[in-house]
């Protein structure tokens, strides 16, 4: 599979779910496993382009697919994608658990729904939980991405 671009091929145990060989073969450690049932989203990443839960997805079902993590979204240290840069500039995190899988949650969203209402963030986003901020921050930061995202091709 490719992951953040560059190609990452190992033999696993059939078993072996998707957010493990991503952590433990390609050594990005950003997803999280949070609850291994699909309930929390910390470990969502996208998928040939679509956010989905690693927790539940096989590597084996990613071969040969695109895998993108949140370090795959920014250029560097100083170049984060505008997601990243509206969580941390609308403080979108307090312990920073569920961020990961947050931000890709919202770049899938906007990437769907570039204009979306309040009430459309909370429902795209319902799927992953955070226990620290009450989502208010998180909602304000995905606005605030989708103003500066407009009219750009960063999605």
């Amino acid at each position: 599979m490719t992951v953040n671009g560059s190609v990452v091929a190992a033999e696993v145990a059939d078993r072996t779910l998707l957010v493990h060989f991503v952590r433990e073969v390609a050594g990005l450690t950003a997803a999280n496993v949070g609850c291994d049932t699909s309930t929390c989203g910390s470990c969502t990443i996208l998928l040939d382009g679509q956010s989905v839960k690693s927790c539940t997805v096989l590597a084996a079902q990613a071969d040969g697919r695109e895998v993108v993590t949140v370090e795959g979204l920014a250029g560097g240290a100083d170049d984060l994608h505008p997601v990243q840069q509206a969580f941390r500039a609308e403080h979108g995190l307090q312990c920073g658990f569920c961020t990961p899988g947050m931000v890709m949650a919202a770049v899938s969203l906007l990437a769907e729904n570039p204009r979306p209402t309040e009430e459309q963030v909370r429902s795209g986003l319902e799927g992953n939980l955070c226990r620290c901020t009450g989502y208010h921050n998180i909602v304000r930061a995905v606005l605030a991405a989708a103003d500066a995202m407009e009219g750009t091709e960063q999605r």
